[in-house]
Order: structure tokens, then C-alpha cells, then sequence
């Protein structure tokens, strides 16, 4: 159970608990819809780097959602971005230049922005659902 009630606006849990504020929720999942639209990623390197931010934000339902990160990647771009948003979950201020160095093998700078610009997004929404408490809807975690 949440720290505070669901409001009746929103689809999933999360944007239920969002609801609170509709004037940030429309903005928010435009922004999320955004994301995954983009032709920039496919959607599977996106939902791995989900996966890989919400171990570290501690939001069980972010993790429960999917599943933990699949740890053996066939494509070498989600396996960087992968990586990167590990460092980014244990301490983004300690991202260094070796870092972005091997980022950069695999993105251009256009798309590394997105990417850390989707880091930082997810990254807000699992820490308020931590925050929050918010749960899967069947726990098994």
C-alpha cells in the first residue's frame, strides 16, 4: 500500500499517485511517451535501461514491472547503455571521461544526451515511487 491514496486520475499505479498534481501528470507522460516513441532506441534497450535504473532507485513497483535487466545482450548498443546506466544508478557524479569514452564508442553525442536525458527521467519517477512506497500489484518480490 502506498504512503498516501491513489487519486482517481491516471491509468497505471504510478500515474494514480501522480494523479495528485494532473497539471505535472499530462506533461510527465507526454514526456515518457516521447521517449519511447523516439526512433533513437529501439524500445528493448530502453526497457533494459528501466529495468537496470529502478534496481537502483529501490521502487518495487519499477522493478516488478518486468523483471530485472537480462544480463547477456546480442546488441553491443544496449550492452553500453546498459553499463551506463549502472554507474548512473550507483553514483552519476562519478560518470568520468573512461566512462562516456566507452559510451561514445557506441553513440554519438546527440544520442548520449537522450540517453542520459531518459536516465535521469526514469530515474525521478523510480525514486517517487520509492518514496511513496508504491508496490507491484502482486508482490513477489
Amino acid at each position: 500500500m502506498p504512503r498516501i491514496a491513489p487519486s482517481s486520475t491516471g491509468r497505471t499505479p504510478m500515474e494514480r499517485l501522480m494523479g495528485h498534481a494532473p497539471h505535472i501528470l499530462a506533461p510527465w507522460t507526454k514526456l515518457e511517451d516521447a521517449f519511447f516513441a523516439s526512433r533513437t532506441f529501439s524500445p528493448a534497450l530502453l526497457e533494459q535501461v528501466r529495468r537496470t535504473l529502478a534496481l537502483g532507485t529501490g521502487c518495487r513497483y519499477c522493478q516488478a514491472k518486468a523483471g530485472p535487466p537480462d544480463r547477456s545482450h546480442a546488441d553491443s548498443r544496449t550492452a553500453a547503455a546498459v553499463e551506463l546506466a549502472e554507474h548512473f544508478a550507483r553514483d552519476h557524479r562519478g560518470i568520468d571521461e573512461m566512462v562516456l569514452a566507452r559510451a561514445r564508442d557506441h553513440f554519438a553525442d546527440a544520442e548520449l544526451c537522450e540517453l542520459i536525458m531518459f536516465m535521469g527521467f526514469m530515474w525521478a519517477g523510480g525514486t517517487f515511487g520509492a518514496v511513496l512506497g508504491l508496490e507491484p500489484l502482486h508482490s513477489s518480490l
